[in-house]
């Protein structure tokens, strides 16, 4: 599958501000990026730094009085589907050193205040069958609500309020992974399909010796999302962290089908 991507920014800022920005697709052994161009107007230098797990890329902004910027992708997605069912578990101890953060709480995924439940629901489960079973309760007990959370609302928010959006959905589901010992991160990512076509949250869950994308919203299929980064939680995978006050302008994000692969 090709995906056709274009975003636009506009923000004011009430006075100069480094801004780090994480728009650009990632180039990934299952996504090839056939083209891209990131155009932002500022009078200085941008640069690049690495992602999370040295995934996609951040760039750091100095803007004086506004950010303008527009991203343009062609992405190629190579990704087979997998029966997520069928994939056997992994045993904690057996983990590398680099999987054990996503083990772990994290900011807005309170995972060990979500141990209990787990047990008591999902007892007798484990690898892959968890897992489905996990993004199936997200994805059955949530529902989608545009502006029913803010930027603060954790998992456990989102746990007890049961609606959300993209990010919600993927915190929450996250957190239920991590309790349940299943390794998982959040994911910036791209999709056709999503509404109100945005900056999309999804999830991967580590099984059988690899990370799965998931996306529990059930708007995006995992051949089709072209991942930007990956982290602990919203604060790694922002799309845009500002070190000051920015006001929002026009903002427009996308998401189109080319073809599929051959």
């Amino acid at each position: 599958m090709r995906l056709s991507i274009e975003v636009a920014l506009e923000y004011t800022l009430r006075e100069p501000a480094d801004i780090l920005l994480q728009i650009e697709a990632a180039q990934m052994a299952d996504q090839r990026l056939e083209h891209q161009s990131l155009t932002i107007w500022s009078d200085h230098a941008v640069t690049a730094t690495a992602g999370e797990d040295n995934i996609g890329q951040r760039c750091w902004v100095r803007a004086d009085h506004a950010l303008i910027a527009r991203y343009e992708a062609i992405v190629a997605i190579d990704r087979p589907a997998v029966a997520l069912r069928s994939l056997p578990a992994t045993p904690v101890r057996m983990l590398a050193g680099p999987l054990v953060p996503y083990l772990l709480p994290s900011r807005y995924c309170e995972s060990d205040k979500l141990e209990g439940f787990v047990r008591r629901t999902f007892g007798g489960l484990s690898g892959g069958a968890l897992a489905a079973a996990l993004v199936d309760w997200t994805a059955d007990n949530l529902r989608y609500e545009a502006g029913s959370s803010v930027g603060m609302t954790t998992a456990l928010d989102t746990f007890g309020m049961r609606t959300g959006v993209c990010r919600d959905y993927a915190h929450l589901l996250v957190a239920l992974a991590r309790a349940a010992e299943i390794p998982a991160r959040c994911v910036a990512a791209y999709a056709p399909d999503v509404h109100p076509s945005d900056f999309h949250a999804v999830t991967e869950l580590w099984l059988d010796g690899g990370w799965h994308l998931v996306d529990p919203t059930g708007m995006a299929r995992a051949e089709e999302i072209a991942r930007v980064c990956v982290g602990r939680d919203a604060t790694d995978i922002a799309f845009m962290t500002v070190f000051g006050d920015a006001q929002l302008c026009r903002q427009s994000v996308r998401v189109a089908r080319l073809d599929a692969l051959a």
